[in-house]
């Protein structure tokens, strides 16, 4: 299975950038592209551990929905959601938040499966990873902006 493993540097304590991380309204902000909107579960706020949210978004031009749960949560450092539903075979998003120094080192570790056998491996190669690196990559960015600009 692919792993996507990427940091950001934060200058922003590490409660803010935890609960900014698990908002699902900054998440519709940060996934802006996308247009990625919560239309089931929790649709506002805070996740909590046990918590279910579905994404509706457009990628590759495809409208698409995605249900996620929160299966593990240790507040300020780290939660995991688990796809339940969605276009992977599967995925595991781990978000761990480490304070150093006044600031916070967000880690995103996404491992995944693509879907559809040997053609989703094939794709995975040609595009899928680079978009979801970048997709990863371009939510932290814009997480870090908001966090930085609130303190």
């Amino acid at each position: 299975m692919p792993i996507i493993y990427h940091k950001q540097m934060i200058r922003a304590p590490v409660e803010l950038c935890f609960d900014l991380a698990r908002n699902v309204d900054v998440h519709t902000k940060t996934t802006a592209k996308t247009k990625e909107k919560a239309v089931d579960g929790v649709t506002k706020g805070l996740l909590e551990q046990g918590d279910t949210v579905t994404w509706e978004a457009t990628h590759f031009g495809i409208k698409q929905r995605l249900t996620a749960k929160v299966t593990y949560m240790e507040k300020p450092y780290m939660f995991i959601d688990v796809m339940q539903k969605g276009a992977f075979h599967s995925f595991t998003h781990k978000h761990q938040f480490v304070e150093e120094k006044g600031s916070t080192i967000m880690i995103d570790t996404f491992e995944y499966k693509a879907p559809f056998g040997l053609i989703g491996i094939v794709a995975n190669k040609l595009f899928l990873e680079k978009y979801m690196t970048d997709f990863i990559a371009t939510r932290a960015k814009e997480l870090k902006k908001i966090a930085e600009s609130a303190i």
